[in-house]
C-alpha cells in the first residue's frame, strides 16, 4: 500500500481532461442535537428460519446502547416464496399473517413477531423505517393474455417487433388473504411490461404492453432510453387506480406497524412525481414526519441531484457515489488519493439529503451490484461516515455481524468504538485536514450539550503518519487516547489547543478525552 505513481498519473490525466479534482470544502452542518445513526438490519443470506424478527427484538437494547437511533427493516411482506428476501414482492398486505406462497411466515417471521420487535425498538427510543418495494410485483397467481411488443433491452424506446399476444404473469388475486385490508386485485392493465412470455417459455426479452394509454412511465432514469422496466411485472404509475391503491397501502403499512419512515427501493425506475405524491400523502394521513430515503443506484452525482430536485426535496438518497469512492479506495493498494475521497459525492454537495453507507445487501459478494469494500478498509470507511458532521450514516448488518455465507467476518469489535465516538464525542465545529494523499484527518471541537465531547480522527490508506490538528483552546492540558485501541500512545493537547495525532499504516485512530 505504498506505491504513489498511479496517483500522479491519475491527477495529470484528470487535469488534462479538464476536470481537475478539487479538495473538499467544509460542508454545511447537517444535524444538530444528538447524532442519528441508522442500522440496516439484514443481509441477503440471513437464515430462512423465521427467527429474524425475534433476533431484532432481542437486539434492541444492544443497538440503543451503541448509539443506533433508527433501524431499517427488510421488506416485511410476502414475496414469491418463503425464502424470498422480500424484493420479489407478492402481497404487500401480508406481513406474515396469511397462508400464501406455501407459507404463513415470511423469511423473517410472522406479523406478530415483527410487531413485538418494533415495540421493543420503540421502547428503546429507536425509530423504524419500513422497506417499500413498489416498482414491481412478482409471484403472480396466474397468467393473462396480453398484447405486447418487444423492445430493445438497451433502448426501451425502440420497438423491435410487431404486436402479438403473450401469456404474462399479471393476475394477483391473493387467495389466502382475500379482501382483508384491501379488495384490490391486480390485472394486466395495472402494469406496463414484463420479461417473460409463459406461452413460449421465453426469457431475455423485454415486453411493453399495448393498450389504451399504455407506455413506459416518465419521468424515470434515462439509462437504456427509459429505465422504467427493471424486473417481474412492472407497475404502471399512470393508472389512477394503481396510484390510489399504492398511496392507501403506504398509509396502511405505516399505521399497522407504527413506522417512522420508509426506505424506498429502486426509485430510479419509478415515476418520479409518484414518489413525492406517495410521501406527501403518507405524511398528511399519518400526521408524522415519515423520514424517507430512496435507493437510486447510480454512480452519478448529477442524477441524484436531479432526482432530489424533481421530487421536491421530499426524500433523501443513499450516497452511492461515496460508496464507490470507498470501494475504489479499498482496492487501490494504497494508490488512492485520500484528499479527494469526498469528491463528487452527495454528502459533500447536499449533506442534509445524503444517507451515507459503506456496503449493503446489494453490494455484498455474489449480488448483482457487488462492489464490496475490502475488509481492511472497513474501519476507515466507518470512521469516514460516523465521525464527521455531514450526512446520515448507516451501519450494515453484514459488516456488523458478518456474512457466514460469504466467509465475511464480524466487524462489530471494530465498529462499536467508532459508534461510541459518534454517540458521545462527535459534536461541534469540524476542522478538516484532507491535505495528504495518504494521511487525512479531521477534528470536532465538541459542544456544551455533550460533556467532554470533541474528537480527532486520523487515518491512512498507505503508510502510517501523524498530523498536528486543532481541537480547541478549551481542551488545553487534556490527555486524549485512541478509542479504537489501534494506538497505545496518548496525546496531550497544548496551550493553543493543538495535538499531534498519529495512526498506523492502513488503519484509523479516533482520539477522545481520557
Amino acid at each position: 500500500m505504498t506505491n504513489k505513481k498511479r496517483k500522479t498519473s491519475l491527477l495529470l490525466a484528470t487535469f488534462m481532461l479538464g476536470t481537475a479534482l478539487v479538495p473538499l470544502a467544509t460542508p454545511v452542518k447537517a444535524f444538530a442535537a444528538d447524532n442519528g445513526t441508522m442500522f440496516q438490519y439484514f443481509e441477503w443470506y440471513v437464515p430462512n428460519d423465521g427467527n429474524h424478527w425475534n433476533r431484532l427484538n432481542s437486539d434492541a437494547a444492544n443497538l440503543k446502547a451503541n448509539g443506533i437511533s433508527a433501524v431499517w427493516i427488510p421488506p416485511a411482506y410476502k414475496g414469491t416464496s418463503q425464502s424470498d428476501v422480500g424484493y420479489g414482492a407478492y402481497d404487500l398486505y401480508d406481513l406474515g399473517e396469511f397462508n400464501q406462497k406455501g407459507t404463513v411466515r415470511t423469511k423473517y417471521g410472522t406479523k406478530a413477531q415483527l410487531q413485538t420487535a418494533i415495540n421493543s425498538l420503540h421502547a428503546n427510543g429507536i425509530q423504524v423505517y419500513g422497506d417499500v418495494v413498489m416498482n414491481h410485483k412478482g409471484g403472480a397467481d396466474g397468467t393473462q393474455t396480453v398484447t405486447a411488443v418487444e423492445v430493445n433491452p438497451g433502448n426501451r424506446n425502440q420497438e423491435t417487433s410487431g404486436d402479438y399476444s403473450i401469456q404474462a404473469y399479471t393476475s394477483f388475486n391473493f387467495p389466502g388473504r382475500g379482501n382483508t385490508y384491501s379488495s384490490f386485485k391486480w390485472q394486466w392493465y395495472h402494469f406496463d411490461g414484463t420479461d417473460w412470455d409463459d406461452s413460449r417459455k421465453l426469457s431475455g426479452k423485454v415486453y411493453k404492453f399495448r393498450g389504451t394509454g399504455k407506455s413506459w412511465d416518465w419521468e424515470v432514469d434515462g439509462e437504456n432510453g427509459n429505465y422504467d422496466y427493471l424486473m417481474y411485472a412492472d407497475v404502471d404509475y399512470t393508472h389512477p387506480d394503481v396510484v390510489n391503491e399504492m398511496k392507501n397501502w403506504g398509509v396502511w403499512y405505516a399505521n399497522t406497524l407504527g413506522l417512522d419512515g420508509y426506505r424506498i427501493d429502486a426509485v430510479k425506475h419509478i415515476k418520479f412525481d409518484f414518489v413525492s405524491d406517495f410521501l406527501n400523502n403518507a405524511r398528511s394521513k399519518t400526521g408524522k414526519e415519515m423520514f424517507s430515503v430512496g435507493e437510486y443506484w447510480k454512480n452519478d452525482l448529477g442524477a441524484l441531484q436531479n432526482y432530489i430536485y424533481k421530487t421536491g426535496r421530499t426524500t433523501s438518497l443513499f450516497d452511492v457515489p461515496l460508496h464507490y469512492n470507498l470501494y475504489n479506495a479499498s482496492r487501490s493498494g494504497g494508490g488512492y488519493d485520500m484528499r479527494y475521497i469526498f469528491n463528487n459525492t452527495l454528502v459533500a454537495s447536499d449533506p442534509t439529503k445524503a444517507v451515507t453507507f459503506v456496503d449493503n445487501h446489494d453490494s455484498q459478494p455474489n449480488q448483482a451490484l457487488q462492489s464490496w469494500v475490502d475488509n481492511w478498509f472497513k474501519p476507515l470507511a466507518y470512521a469516514l461516515i460516523l465521525t464527521r458532521e455531514a450526512g446520515y450514516p448507516t451501519v450494515f448488518y453484514g459488516d456488523y455481524y458478518g456474512i457466514p455465507n460469504n466467509s465475511i467476518p464480524s466487524f462489530k469489535s471494530k465498529i462499536d468504538p467508532i459508534l461510541k465516538a459518534r454517540k458521545s464525542y462527535a459534536y461541534g465545529t469540524q476542522n478538516n485536514y484532507l491535505d495528504h494523499q495518504d494521511v487525512i484527518g479531521w477534528t470536532r471541537e465538541g459542544d456544551t450539550a455533550h460533556a467532554n465531547s470533541g474528537l480527532a480522527t486520523i487515518l491512512s490508506d498507505g503508510p502510517g503518519g501523524s498530523k498536528w490538528m486543532y481541537v480547541g483552546k478549551n481542551k488545553a492540558g487534556q490527555v486524549w487516547y485512541d478509542i479504537t485501541g489501534n494506538r497505545a500512545d496518548q496525546v496531550t493537547i497544548n496551550a493553543d489547543g493543538w495535538g499531534n495525532f498519529a495512526c498506523n499504516g492502513g488503519s484509523v485512530s479516533v482520539y477522545v478525552k481520557k
